[in-house]
């Protein structure tokens, strides 16, 4: 178990924990939120035992091995999967020993207890389980066996997120582990941690990704912690209704003071009445103050109103794009982008929406095709590292400045102010900003000139929720077109109107939500788990007329086996369905709500597969019926 007991801690003087109380049992799986600047990730340093707290203790009891991200992503020639695999510290040992020392052999009878240590925790598996990690976070067979210097800082971090998993520490401790991922890790990531033998901390902005993945959550409120059972909607409704309650009670104790104040202003000098007005006085000096909880600060983001010129905003026709003229990423990519458009870009990463982007905001031109564009077109794009690349000397006045030296500072102030950069704020240091500052400086640098189309590139990686709601609202008001690459099912859900699916070299509108591409991305893993899998043999070539002649019977069992099972999945898609649509089930126990959800989604990933297993048997029957 995990015991926060009392902790209170100061950084610089400020104090971040006050008396912060909590414990985490084994088995559970704890989301910790709260706005940025709250202390989260100080919380985790403390629990790895990084920082020291001034009063109470952080307990860890029951021999827990904690497992957090390093800060340093892996690199040097040592290949992917060798890193993961090295993670495993005892298997990794144990192997080491069982080669020898000095190339000299172990002792028979220590060789012997080394294989059977080997069986017990699965060393022979251990291969497949680190190769099936490395594929759900996005690393291909062939990227798997080259070196970690090969790949970019956020692919490197991917490794290291990886290298974590694998080693299954007893505690996790995760900080905003999806913001290095795709939406297709994201995806993968959800059923990881869902299914998670250990207890995990995970602080995320992610919601879809809490209430996948928690079942209780810790809020840091007013400097304490505040637990809730269930996942992340059931702690804002929770949460809302206790802000209520504690509205009432402050409103009637309010009232009570009142009367209570009136009768002794009134009566305190009277003879008759100065008991009672005593009294009165001292009922009011043990009143005591009902504490209100800490509000979430409201998130500010207004985009200035663009000059929106007449349709078509962008006409894009049969171009390629790449970096190399013999290997253009995107070909033949045909669309066009109207004022009022709302594109989501799905697709796993590698497979060309940044290139994709890049192109839209002229920093690549095509090598085939055209693009037609007005002349006085304004784009705004926010790349996805922006926030990381800004000059840590400068000041965000300065850099509007930078950008515009002619314009105005009290004009410079007045357009950061619409991103909640105040007057103490613009006059900061980039380094002394906050994540979340820091990508409302970059949205604000990249709107300087009301621009006509919005490019925006993982745009939440470092807002918190309430930042996040803002971005959204925003740009549902936002009068011009929108482009958006995200891993936040919640902010694509709420923004985009279509969805385009950039793989294999092309551009295509997705015809489905988000819940289609989610089951499509499962059916795809699915089955390249079952192409990878090892081919049966083959039977020997004496019984090939035996097999040709039970060949049809076994083909058309195998059609008839997948029918039946499709209508016994269906059948039981349209149950859960129905309860699901039922307002009844949303006043149930979180755990049962999330079950209902959970069994959904493998029957529907479950229909996906069962289709494919009947197209397959269908396929072979009418080949085979042929012959």
């Amino acid at each position: 178990m995990l015991r926060i007991d009392g902790v209170t801690l100061r950084i610089a003087g400020r104090p971040l924990l006050e008396g912060a109380s909590a414990t985490l049992s084994r088995g559970q799986r704890v989301g910790l939120v709260g706005p940025n600047g709250a202390g989260k990730t100080t919380l985790l340093r403390l629990i790895q035992g990084e920082l020291q707290p001034d009063a109470g203790q952080v307990a860890l009891t029951g021999g827990w091995r904690i497992g957090h991200l390093a800060q340093e992503p892996p690199g040097g020639p040592t290949p992917l999967i060798d890193l993961v695999l090295a993670a495993d510290k005892e298997r990794h040992r144990l192997l080491a020993e069982l080669e020898g020392k000095d190339g000299k052999a172990a002792d028979p009878h220590r060789v012997a207890e080394i294989h059977e240590r080997l069986r017990t925790i699965g060393a022979d598996s251990a291969p497949g389980r680190a190769a099936r990690i490395l594929a759900g976070l996005g690393f291909s067979s062939e990227q798997q066996g080259r070196p970690a210097a090969e790949f970019s800082g956020g692919w490197r971090m991917r490794v290291a997120l990886a290298s974590l998993l694998f080693s299954q520490p007893e505690l996790l401790l995760l900080d905003e582990p999806s913001n290095h991922l795709d939406l297709e890790a994201t995806l993968w990531l959800e059923g990881f941690l869902a299914r998670y033998p250990g207890s995990l901390l995970l602080v995320s902005h992610d919601r879809r990704l809490l209430n996948a993945v928690a079942n209780r959550i810790l809020h840091l409120d007013n400097r304490k912690l505040v637990a809730y059972e269930g996942d992340y909607e059931t702690f804002q409704r929770t949460r809302r209704e206790r802000q209520a309650q504690q509205a009432a009670a402050l409103a009637k104790q309010e009232a009570q003071r009142k009367h209570m104040q009136a009768f002794v202003d009134r009566f305190r000098y009277k003879a008759s009445k100065a008991r009672q007005a005593q009294s009165r006085l001292k009922a009011l000096a043990k009143l005591e103050p009902i504490e209100m909880m800490g509000d979430e600060r409201e998130a500010r983001f207004s985009f200035p109103e663009p000059e929106v010129p007449a349709p078509p905003l962008l006409a894009v026709d049969r171009v390629a794009v790449g970096y190399a003229a013999e290997r253009p990423v995107l070909r033949n990519v045909t669309f066009r982008l109207d004022p009022d458009d709302r594109i989501g870009l799905l697709g796993a990463n590698g497979n060309g929406k940044t290139t994709l982007v890049r192109l839209l905001a002229g920093e690549l031109q095509p090598l085939a095709g055209q693009i037609t564009r007005p002349p006085r077109l304004k784009v705004g794009y926010y790349a996805q590292d922006q926030a990381d690349q800004l000059d840590p000397e400068a000041t965000p006045l300065s850099l509007m400045l930078r950008d515009d030296p002619r314009g105005l500072p009290q004009k410079h102030r007045s357009h950061l102010a619409r991103y909640g950069l105040d007057a103490e704020r613009v006059d900061t240091r980039v380094r002394h900003l906050s994540g979340g500052e820091k990508a409302r400086l970059v949205f604000a640098l990249v709107t300087r000139d009301a621009p006509q189309l919005l490019l925006l590139d993982e745009p939440t990686n470092h807002l918190d929720m309430a930042a996040r709601e803002g971005l959204v609202q925003a740009l549902n008001d936002f009068a011009g077109a929108v482009v958006l690459v995200s891993h936040d099912p919640h902010l694509l859900s709420l923004v985009a109107d279509r969805l385009w699916l950039v793989a294999r070299g092309a551009v295509e509108a997705f015809d489905g939500d988000l819940d289609d591409y989610r089951r499509q991305v499962l059916a795809e893993r699915q089955e390249e788990r079952e192409t990878r899998a090892p081919a049966p043999k083959p039977a020997p070539a004496a019984a090939e007329p035996e097999r040709r002649r039970g060949g049809l019977g076994e083909l058309r069992k195998a059609v008839s086996q997948a029918e039946t099972r499709l209508e016994t999945l269906e059948k039981a898609k349209d149950i859960l369905e129905r309860r699901l649509a039922d307002p009844e089930s949303y006043r149930q126990p979180a755990e049962e709500l999330r079950a209902l959800k959970t069994k959904h989604e493998e029957i529907l990933a479950a229909i996906a597969r069962t289709e494919e297993s009947w197209l397959s048997a269908q396929h072979a029957l009418e080949e085979a019926s042929r012959e």
